[in-house]
């Protein structure tokens, strides 16, 4: 799935060439990536005729077009929703599902939403240009500069859920997925079933900003991408998964200290981390153990 860096490099990329332009009509092929709009195909293709795109915004890996009447055009990618700008006459994606005509947009492009599995979608947020009330209860990124780090020091140090979790989820912080926890987790020397509550200040402070440095440093090179399913609005693949050093790399040496890298399962996904760098918490290392042998 599409995380922060992912997610805000598509955003830029709306704000470059669509920022402006006028929606003059609005096809959906295929229902489903409008479930959520109460309105239905129709309804969501009425409710965006003529209206003008002023602005791209994000909230974590979600974003929104506010629109010139105080609405908002809201999608989600799931796990392989495509936000692609691309000119008219361009062939269609195979997984094309909705498809946004413009008027004013960069080169004479159009707006397309293509999702070959059908995770994400796209909805119109009445009155949601600020922020949309469906993406209301979603705390900032650590990228956002009203992000408050000794509030989330603080949320994480009453927990006694395991930080990886913490990272996780998404009221505590946006944007973090299992790659950048893995990779900021790493780079602190922290394994992620350490209780929030077992960590000092200084080490979630060290922490946050390990992540925040990751998802930067991802963001300069345009995401990670392990597939053709994540890409830019211009369909290009972001590079950063060549700079990993722990996600993804079971049985590779660890940069820092040449151990194998080791992966074990977490929330139906994948771990990974360093033995050496990251000790694992004494009341986990045999559950840990079971899990890596199965």
């Amino acid at each position: 799935m599409p995380e922060l860096p992912e997610v805000e490099v598509v955003r830029a990329g709306l704000e470059r060439h669509v920022v402006g332009a006028r929606i003059t009509a609005v096809d959906v092929l295929h229902p489903r990536p409008v479930r959520r709009d109460p309105g239905g195909p129709a309804g969501f293709a009425a409710a965006l005729l003529d209206r003008r795109i002023t602005g791209a915004r994000r909230r974590g890996k979600y974003l929104w077009l506010p629109l010139d009447n105080g609405d908002a055009l809201t999608a989600h990618l799931g796990m392989s929703g495509q936000m692609l700008v691309q000119p008219a006459d361009a062939a269609d994606e195979r997984h094309l599902r909705v498809r946004f005509h413009l008027e004013g947009a960069a080169e004479g492009r159009e707006l397309r939403f293509v999702d070959q599995r059908m995770f994400g979608g796209v909805a119109v947020s009445v009155g949601g240009a600020e922020l949309p009330p469906e993406m209301a209860h979603i705390a900032r990124d650590p990228l956002d500069p009203a992000f408050d780090d000794q509030a989330f020091v603080r949320a994480v140090r009453r927990r006694v859920s395991a930080v990886k979790r913490i990272l996780l989820d998404q009221t505590v912080v946006s944007g973090v997925g299992n790659i950048y926890a893995d990779e900021a987790l790493w780079r602190a020397r922290i394994h992620g079933e350490r209780p929030g509550e077992r960590l000092k200040a200084a080490q979630v402070q060290e922490l946050l900003d390990h992540a925040r440095a990751v998802m930067s440093d991802a963001l300069a090179q345009g995401g990670t991408s392990f597939d053709a399913l994540y890409v830019n609005v211009n369909g290009e693949s972001g590079y950063f998964d060549r700079s990993l050093s722990a996600y993804g790399q079971e049985g590779r040496a660890c940069p820092r200290c040449g151990t194998a890298i080791r992966r074990v399962a977490f929330m139906n996904r994948s771990s990974y981390f360093c033995p050496v760098c990251q000790p694992v918490p004494r009341r986990t290392t045999r559950r840990i153990d079971r899990r890596a042998a199965g």
